[in-house]
């Protein structure tokens, strides 16, 4: 017998209260970064929604473009733990977890193990240069990522809550990397690009940065409000067409699906699995509460199309020479996919 599942509501007054909240805090803590960044509008507002949802990131862009200070900026707003990884080749899995070592009991003068840890045991961990480290030492990471403990000699340690990861890739200097596989790939809910600013915007990088800056941040939000937060988006509700809608996108990016368009057929080789339609969704719901809504519409399924499906729509070789990216075949998905007319 199927077990029926009860919609989630969002109709009590405390969770109205805290949807409020979450959206005071939000632009507060906007307000706050914007101390020290300049401009960046739509990577803070993704890198939110991952706090928001309990989600963890990718974020990829050239050097210089101020992706460790945004993250350890934010750790500082929200008086979070923050720890940052420099990955490398000779990095090995005990340098992120941590490890038993011996130490002398000065009382008994035996010796025993004792577990040091590593710096995953923060509460948002920068992995920079991700790709630069092989396949057994990102796995450490990505279990950590995906489980929020560490085993190590066979004990398990639980990570403090809340936990996110944001790794960063570099586009260029690929020589002696170590790409994920689209497998790892997938547990990370966006893929964020960062592009140069505009003129004006890169102006005020150059004149901020080559002052004495010593902002002072008030912390609107903290940890507890965090993990409040995300019980809170899930509570969100969302409509069977929305829902629907979202996954259309994502079923309609795998080239043996009937729906699928020609430029997915033709230059695609694997498309997104369920668990991007789950990202979408998830994601919906926090972009929902951030607006002052409390429903979630197919303008936030859309808006998050192309963080959520940009490292799960995998391309083949002929999409590769002839110069086809992802995010126009992500494009090709919105206009194939019908909006439902039901005026949400």
């Amino acid at each position: 017998m199927a077990t029926t599942i009860p919609a989630p509501t969002l109709d009590s007054n405390d969770d109205i209260a805290l949807a409020d909240r979450l959206k005071l805090g939000r632009d507060q803590i906007i307000a706050e970064l914007h101390k020290l960044i300049v401009g960046q509008e739509d990577v803070i507002d993704l890198v939110l929604l991952s706090l928001f949802t309990g989600g963890n990131s990718l974020i990829v862009g050239v050097p210089g473009l101020a992706k460790t200070l945004l993250i350890h900026t934010m750790a500082q707003v929200l008086d979070l733990k923050f720890s940052r990884i420099q990955f490398t080749p000779d990095l090995m899995p005990s340098d992120i977890t941590g490890t038993d070592i011996i130490q002398d009991d000065p009382e008994t003068g035996r010796r025993h193990l004792v577990f040091t840890p590593g710096p995953i045991f923060a509460n948002i961990v920068l992995a920079d240069e991700i790709n630069r480290t092989p396949p057994k030492t990102q796995s450490a990471l990505l279990e950590a990522m995906q489980e929020h403990r560490v085993t190590v000699q066979g004990k398990t340690y639980v990570l403090d809550e809340p936990f996110h990861v944001f790794a960063t890739q570099n586009p260029i200097e690929l020589e002696g990397t170590y790409p994920l596989p689209e497998a790892q790939l997938d547990r990370f809910m966006f893929h964020i690009v960062i592009e140069h600013p505009p003129e004006e915007e890169e102006l005020d990088v150059v004149r901020a940065t080559t002052a004495i800056i010593d902002p002072h941040f008030t912390r609107p939000v903290n940890g507890d409000d965090l993990i409040a937060f995300q019980r809170l988006v899930r509570r969100v509700p969302v409509a069977d067409p929305v829902m629907r809608y979202a996954l259309s996108i994502v079923r309609t990016s795998r080239p043996k699906s009937k729906q699928a368009p020609d430029s997915v057929k033709k230059f695609v080789a694997f498309g997104a699995s369920v668990r991007a339609a789950q990202y979408l969704v998830l994601g919906a719901k926090a972009r929902a509460l951030t607006s002052g809504r409390y429903h979630v519409s197919f303008d936030d399924i859309r808006s998050l199309a192309h963080p959520v499906l940009r490292h799960r729509v995998l391309t083949n070789f002929r999409a590769e020479s002839e110069g086809v990216t992802t995010d126009s075949i992500i494009d090709e998905l919105l206009t194939a996919v019908p909006v439902p007319k039901s005026g949400m």
